[in-house]
């Protein structure tokens, strides 16, 4: 399925020009939109299929190129990529476009993004939908994740390309077909200025991570985690083979939030798609409770 969106830029506090695309809610009463924020090394093309659906449904989204990411500028302070900072990027996003309240939906640093945003302004969350992150992290999962992270790659061409996105995401998408993984590269990398394929992100994302050493690994986000399920809706999306959310930590959660629902999606890791079955299947009921 296939619609079309509008292209929306706005600006950060420190200046940056940043990007999101724009789904309109089909026609039905005004409901609350979605904020749909992407993971570390992605962009809002991770939303490409769930989107659409959820527009459909009757809400409008803004899924968002996070700075550093897509079609957002470049930081020209590598410091500034960290959650902190994209979440005051968010507000000014939402007060750009006179959005007061919205439905969160975040995938991996997209759900830290959402519980900073919980601390910052806790207000602007109606719900959220926090997609395989926990407010403490599997050490293994987000090493695999710093391994690469902006690193230099070689990709001539797209098979090259999509081999890259293979070696690292296979272990998450067994199931993926030769087409899939060409599509996932697509979604990550952009035609350079030498007629080749790029990672669609600038590599000094990876700064603060490298600077922050071994405490990057084991982050403390429970106070915030706290607060964003205190007296809101939240559904945790889990990959049932995740290696950053592990089945440990989701458990903890659920214990701390008991009224947090919880779906795990088969046969893979992190992080799913959003347009798998049983995600599907929990997301547009909980939104269907929502204003």
């Amino acid at each position: 399925m296939t619609q079309t969106f509008a292209e929306r830029r706005w600006t950060s506090p420190d200046g940056l020009s940043l990007y999101a695309r724009d789904y309109p809610a089909a026609s039905g009463p005004a409901r609350l939109p979605v904020i749909a924020i992407h993971g570390l090394t992605r962009n809002s093309a991770d939303f490409g299929a769930i989107a659409p659906l959820i527009a459909q449904s009757g809400r409008r989204v803004l899924a968002i190129d996070v700075r550093g990411r897509g079609q957002s500028d470049r930081a020209p302070d590598p410091m500034t990529y960290q959650p902190v900072n994209y979440a005051h990027d968010v507000l000014a996003l939402l007060d750009q476009a006179g959005i007061a309240r919205a439905v969160f939906l975040g995938t991996s640093m997209g759900g830290l993004i959402t519980m900073a945003l919980a601390a910052i302004r806790s207000k602007v969350i109606a719900a959220a939908i926090i997609n395989d992150v926990g407010p403490e992290v599997a050490k293994e999962g987000l090493a695999r994740i710093a391994a690469y992270s902006g690193q230099p790659v070689d990709t001539p061409g797209w098979a090259e390309a999509a081999a890259y996105v293979k070696q690292h995401n296979a272990v998450a998408f067994p199931h993926y077909t030769d087409a899939d993984w060409d599509a996932f590269a697509r979604r990550v990398f952009r035609i350079g200025t030498e007629g080749s394929p790029v990672l669609d992100y600038d590599p000094d994302i990876a700064v603060p991570i490298r600077a922050a050493g071994a405490r990057a690994l084991v982050p403390n986000l429970w106070p915030m985690f706290t607060r964003l399920t205190k007296a809101r809706p939240v559904l945790l999306v889990r990959g049932e083979s995740s290696d950053l959310l592990s089945e440990a930590i989701a458990a903890k959660m659920r214990k701390r939030a008991p009224k947090m629902d919880f779906v795990e999606v088969p046969g893979v890791g992190h992080a799913p798609m959003l347009d798998e079955p049983e995600a599907k299947a929990a997301i547009f009921p909980f939104l269907g409770e929502l204003p």
